[in-house]
């Protein structure tokens, strides 16, 4: 196996829970800088991860880092996972639980009737603690400091909201999304439409347009690869 860092690499990995997407950056260029010897190498990647998410994620090495905008646009495969009766400000297990409610009136028949009223194109409004960009600094640092954040709606597409598993107040669904979908904000939506509250405990992405989970790199397996080049 070869490869040509410089000359560009497009490598899938599999982020781990509690990494940012920098954090990946970060080792895999320090990685392979310490394995090649090179000083300077452009590593970027082509869409970020929540740090409690994990799943795919396309780093681009030197001058493949021109096609990153192009692996944007590809649309995107989830398995989430979410607890019902719940809210946080973060929409995930990022943050401390804000509101509780009942959850004894939600059954699998109208878990899935919602489901089917959010497939096809809509509005979404980003959650607070998410990367968008607002006067130059991340919504996410302004939430964390208490600051009011206000986000506009984008238009998504669901293309597929699949119930793999209900155990109240538990289930599990797969997605299938346009870029830009926050699964956070869509579980959150989906827990008010059933007049309760839901909040995403897990979330792994599968897929980014072609490319496949199970073709991805772990951290530790292109450690080890680098050492026997």
């Amino acid at each position: 196996m070869s490869f040509d860092f410089q000359g560009g690499e497009v490598l899938l990995f599999d982020k781990p829970s509690g990494w940012s997407s920098f954090d990946l950056v970060k080792k895999v260029r320090n990685l392979i800088r310490r394995a090649t010897g090179v000083k300077k190498l452009k590593v970027g990647h082509a869409g970020t991860l929540d740090p409690v998410a994990t799943g795919l994620m396309i780093l681009c090495t030197g001058k493949a880092t021109k096609q990153i905008s192009s692996f944007q646009n590809l649309d995107k495969s989830y398995l989430a996972e979410l607890e019902f009766g719940k809210t946080t400000p973060s929409f995930d297990t990022e943050t401390e639980v804000d509101k509780t409610y009942l959850v004894n009136h939600i059954t699998r028949e109208k878990v899935l009737k919602v489901l089917s009223d959010f497939a096809g194109t809509r509005e979404q409004i980003p959650p607070a603690y998410s990367a968008k960009n607002i006067g130059g600094e991340r919504a996410y640092k302004l939430a964390r400091r208490g600051e009011k954040v206000s986000l506009k709606p984008q238009i998504i597409t669901i293309t597929k909201l699949e119930l793999i598993h209900f155990d109240l107040p538990y289930c599990s669904l797969r997605v299938d999304c346009s870029k830009g979908t926050y699964v956070r904000s869509l579980i959150r939506d989906i827990g008010y439409e059933l007049e309760s509250g839901a909040c995403m405990t897990r979330l792994i992405r599968t897929r980014i347009g072609p490319y496949q989970l199970s073709d991805a790199w772990t951290i530790e397996k292109f450690e080890k690869m680098l050492h026997e080049l």
